[in-house]
């Protein structure tokens, strides 16, 4: 079968897609499975890329979203609210403050009342919190590089360009991402 790309579909590949597609044209020979080829692949991968990369996080002592959070507050350089942290992270408000709740206690983050406004805090990293995010950033990005590396430069340039298309488009239109 030709997926709309003109490739032979889950012809080649010795991935694991490439074995759930033969499985699915098997049963349903006419189905396209092109979609399921990419989006498949870009999940196995973020899901492989995550394992590896939560590794140094666990070492810390962290979750992947408390790292986000830790991350939003050294990457934007100054104090931010809870309701900035949870647009900087993608995630809800209950689940930021739970969050700030373990990293304040652990001393990793200080919050601070608004001089105007007491129900408004400001959060920034304490010197702890700096120094974890700057001890592991490098790491997460050396693994990064070594797993692109088996992509010469101007490949890497064009999944970036691929990738950072279908973001943009997904992130546009409303109701892209199903829940």
């Amino acid at each position: 079968m030709t997926a709309p790309n003109g490739r032979q579909a889950g012809a080649s590949g010795g991935d694991t897609v490439s074995a759930v597609v033969r499985q699915w044209q098997a049963v349903h020979p006419g189905l396209d499975t092109g979609p399921m080829e990419i989006i498949g692949r870009v999940n196995r991968c973020a899901a492989l890329l995550q394992q590896a990369e939560d590794a140094p996080l666990r070492r810390a002592g962290l979750s992947r979203p408390e790292f986000d959070l830790l991350g939003a507050l050294r990457r934007t350089g100054h104090e931010l609210t809870p309701g900035d942290l949870a647009r900087e992270t993608f995630s809800s408000g209950a689940a930021v403050t739970k969050r700030l709740k373990q990293l304040t206690e652990r001393g990793l983050v200080e919050r601070r009342g608004d001089t105007r406004d007491r129900r408004v805090a400001h959060l920034r990293l304490t010197d702890a919190g700096r120094e974890i995010v700057d001890g592991i950033l490098p790491e997460q990005l050396a693994y990064e590089t070594a797993v692109l590396s088996v992509l010469d430069p101007l490949r890497q340039g064009e999944l970036a360009e691929l990738l950072g298309e279908l973001l943009g488009r997904l992130e546009g239109r409303p109701g892209a991402l199903r829940a």
